[in-house]
């Protein structure tokens, strides 16, 4: 204790004598004075053991980890750099304009500037800062110096305008929030006047490389005089070579800009004519494909090849004019760790999966229900698609928060509730609560759009907004049929819209529900000893949402009245009544499936104490309330609990659930299911899935409770082999 006092006043002793030291070189304040405190922070690291972190009452553990690291060639931007601004790096000699005296050499080398071009974008769209890929080109920090070279100017011109067009959609659509350093453009110059007739220039270009190329061609060529057609370059036997790899991707870059332009139509009216340039573009990033030989063979033309693994050139040469750690200290947002870019093949696949992935989108009929486009937006989801598609696929379903840009949400919220439409009138869809719900409708949409895990974060949040407007709503209806007198609305067609708009309310949350667990398979949030619990809290979402869904087709007339009155019956026994409309029979299949593999897993926790919650952290129930909060706080449905769970699974045995298989039950449905949806091969596929589940758990299951007593090296495991979300049991010896 002596000795650490001693210490202390060393150091306050050696921080009053540093205190009355000025550094020359700083000039004081009138509030400020500058001292050099090197001796002072060198004692104090001194006095600090391993493990220690000085804190006081402006300084803790996260202001530590916020502070700048100098020094440090990871996290200090002033290190990393070779020039410290782009007239440096010019003067220097990295961006030459020409890039050589040889034209040969300086087509290849501007083919390699077009390649590594491809590769930085494809590298932005994945989610790195612009500043690092795509303006990691010094030929698009000095876009004036590229005009005495029509070719090179030409090409960067129309690819600063997607870049630009490629924010501008992402910004409208707010999907950025993803990814934040997709739309930072850090000052960078992506617009640029004249960007807006980048195709007239490209055209003028794309015309005179066809004429060489032509002209290459003919068999008098080789006898025709130079001055009637100038070569792309000079050697001659190389020039159709040169000329279809220029080609192509100049052919590429004006179809996509014609992509982006089409698709930002409003009312999906571009949609046709954006398909055929995605056509186009897929067939030129085929062409360009075929051009690695010749360029690779002739890459001695090139100014150096590129030894690293990751190449990002056709021909495999160094590109020039590229610096990736120039905008390190021209911008502050730019990260100073450096990326790795994806290399040439890999861009050339990610872009032809983002045109598939559009022409996906362009695809879709603009006239589908409000239903409807959720099925697709899953569907679409399946895919994978990236940010661009995304977002692309957002602007198109919401326009000027109308429905496609079309219909207002009140008129397509009206249609999927299936309310007469006697009952609609301007006065109805100006009430508060129906203008909530057209904003909660379109914020599903956007939800939908985005990734995976930022979709499940946003649909639990919005469970509780979706809870508290079908109270509103209902309170509100209530008030405006108490003053229904004074409206010109009949009480009978008022009371049925309450009906439809409620029962669809409740529908639409319990399938955001249902959503929002079973994303948690795909994003690998759940342990093998969860699966218990979360396919119990699946199966109770699922009944709810059988059951307001045939109570909405009920109130529809879709299903026609049956004569004569019948007890009430539980979703779970629809699967033998021939009315029961298709939609909600798969929604069963689904329903025995959750309820087997609940049991089932629950079976083999009580009888063979495997998938039990076990661990020095989190007690089961923990897990309940972690996984379920969400659904908790919006009583998603009433009275559900970890006791609910507990209460329903305790007393489940192998013998018993072998008895009612309702793996074989969801077998069978899938089976009489298939007539029913012969025409929706998505719906085929699903089935299909379904079955092979039911089917193999089933096996299991059998397996299990014949075996399992007799022979205990028989182990069960669950993969995802068949199923999305639905898991099938494996059972091998161990």
């Amino acid at each position: 204790m002596e000795q650490q006092q001693s210490t202390n006043n060393g150091v306050e002793q050696q921080q009053q004598q540093d205190s009355n030291l000025l550094n020359p070189t700083i000039p004081s304040g009138e509030q400020t004075l500058w001292a050099d405190v090197s001796n002072l922070l060198e004692s104090a690291r001194n006095d600090l053991q391993d493990g220690e972190l000085i804190c006081g009452e402006n300084f803790n553990l996260f202001a530590a980890m916020s502070a700048l690291e100098i020094m440090d060639p990871k996290m200090d931007s002033g290190i990393v750099c070779k020039y410290y601004s782009v007239d440096e790096a010019i003067e220097d000699g990295a961006a030459p304009i020409p890039l050589s005296p040889n034209k040969t050499v300086d087509v290849h080398c501007i083919i390699d500037v077009m390649d590594h071009l491809l590769c930085c974008e494809a590298t932005w769209h994945k989610g790195h800062s612009l500043a690092q890929t795509i303006f990691s080109c010094i030929y698009l920090l000095r876009p004036d110096r590229t005009s005495s070279h029509p070719l090179l100017s030409s090409y960067c011109t129309v690819v600063r305008a997607t870049c630009n067009a490629v924010v501008s959609v992402v910004s409208d659509t707010r999907t950025h929030e993803e990814e934040d350093l997709f739309t930072i453009t850090s000052g960078l110059p992506l617009k640029k006047d004249g960007d807006e007739k980048c195709l007239s220039m490209l055209n003028v270009i794309e015309e005179t490389v066809t004429r060489q190329l032509n002209a290459c061609k003919s068999s008098s060529h080789k006898k025709r005089s130079i001055e009637d057609i100038e070569p792309l370059q000079t050697n001659l036997d190389l020039e159709e070579g040169y000329c279809k790899a220029v080609l192509c991707r100049l052919r590429f870059r004006k179809h996509f800009y014609h992509v982006l332009v089409c698709l930002r139509r409003p009312q999906g009216r571009g949609l046709d004519l954006a398909r055929k340039h995605i056509a186009s573009c897929l067939t030129e990033l085929g062409n360009i494909l075929k051009t690695e030989g010749f360029l690779r063979s002739n890459r001695k033309y090139g100014l150096c090849e590129n030894t690293t693994e990751d190449i990002t050139t056709a021909s495999g040469c160094q590109p020039v004019g590229f610096d990736s750690t120039l905008n390190t200290r021209l911008s502050a947002p730019t990260p100073p760790r450096a990326i790795k870019l994806l290399c040439w093949k890999k861009a050339v696949e990610y872009f032809e999966k983002l045109f598939r992935d559009l022409d996906v989108v362009c695809s879709h009929p603009t006239d589908s229900s409000f239903e409807g486009v959720l099925r697709f937006v899953v569907e679409f989801q399946k895919l994978q698609p990236d940010l661009v598609a995304r977002s692309h696929l957002q602007l198109l379903l919401v326009q000027d928060g109308k429905f496609y840009g079309r219909d207002p949400m009140f008129a397509v919220i009206c249609r999927a509730a299936a309310v007469p439409e006697v009952i609609k009138n301007d006065d109805i869809q100006k009430n508060e609560s129906f203008v909530h719900l057209g904003q909660l409708a379109i914020t599903l949409l956007r939800i939908l759009c985005t990734n995976a895990a930022w979709q499940r974060r946003q649909l639990g949040k919005v469970l509780q907004d979706w809870r508290i407007l079908h109270m509103q709503l209902e309170l509100a209806l209530r008030k405006e049929f108490e003053e229904s007198s004074s409206t010109s609305i009949d009480e009978n067609l008022f009371l049925k819209m309450y009906k439809h708009i409620l029962i669809w309310i409740e529908e639409q949350t319990f399938w955001i529900a249902f959503r929002f667990l079973i994303l948690g398979f795909e994003l690998e949030l759940y342990s093998p000893s969860e699966y218990c619990m979360v396919y119990w809290y699946i199966y109770i979402i699922l009944i709810k949402l059988g059951e307001k869904m045939h109570q909405r087709m009920i109130t529809s007339g879709e299903i026609g009245k049956r004569k004569g009155k019948k007890k009430k019956e539980s979703t779970k026994d629809v699967s033998k009544d021939p009315s029961i409309p298709p939609a909600v029979l798969l929604l069963q299949c689904h329903i025995y499936l959750a309820e087997g593999l609940t049991l089932m897993i629950a079976a083999l926790r009580n009888e063979h104490g495997v998938f039990q919650c076990r661990g020095p952290f989190n007690t089961e129930q923990e897990r309940f309330i972690q996984h379920f909060e969400h659904l908790q706080k919006a009583c998603i449905p009433d009275h559900v609990s970890y006791y609910s769970f507990r209460e329903y699974t305790d007393n489940a045995q192998l013998n018993t659930l072998v008895m009612c298989n309702y793996f074989k039950e969801a077998q069978r449905i899938a089976k009489e299911l298939r007539s029913s949806f012969s025409n929706d091969t998505n719906k085929l596929a699903e089935l299909r899935h379904l079955e092979q589940v039911a089917e193999h758990n089933g096996i299991a299951l059998n397996l299990v409770s014949r075996l399992g007593s007799l022979d205990p090296s028989l182990k069960v495991s669950f993969e995802f082999n068949h199923h999305s979300h639905f898991a099938t049991a494996v059972v091998k010896r161990s």
